[in-house]
């Protein structure tokens, strides 16, 4: 069985004792988190969407909190001696899935 949950502006497939790394949430190491699912699939592969998924949730927990990996943008402007260079790393969180 499986679930395709959204979080962070984009759409993740889970499965029970799956660890994934999403963009930052809320919530301290050790807390546990209710994702709601966008689509459902049951072990016997009967699909489930819209409103059959009321009732439906994802429990995660949270495992720990870190930084992504370091992104130059460097932009730049030809014949004219403009260039600007700056840096990125985006906040992450790690999360254990328990249970569809």
């Amino acid at each position: 069985m499986y679930a395709v949950i959204a979080t962070g502006g984009k759409q993740y497939r889970v499965e029970p004792g799956q660890q994934l790394t999403v963009e930052r949430l809320t919530g301290d190491v050790g807390d546990e988190l209710a994702l709601s699912p966008v689509l459902f699939v049951g072990d016997d592969g009967d699909v489930v969407t819209g409103e059959g998924l009321a009732e439906r949730s994802v429990r995660a927990t949270i495992t720990g909190h870190e930084r992504g990996p370091r992104i130059r943008v460097f932009t730049y402007k030809n014949k004219s001696r403009q260039h600007k260079r700056r840096g990125h790393r985006q906040q992450q969180t790690t999360i254990r899935i328990e249970g569809i």
